[in-house]
């Protein structure tokens, strides 16, 4: 999704505890990706 809408990827985390990827793309798009792969989109209070 984020390749096909041609959005920079500003900041890639994996955090190794509990096996999840942050991909922050922007100043107002957020996705977190668990070891299951069902994405979701961050809301900014979850933070």
């Amino acid at each position: 999704m984020l390749s096909t809408s041609y959005r920079d990827i500003q900041l890639f985390r994996f955090d190794d505890r509990t096996g999840i990827t942050f991909i922050f793309a922007g100043e107002d798009l957020q996705v977190s990706v668990p070891p299951n792969g069902q994405w979701s989109f961050l809301n900014v209070t979850e933070l």
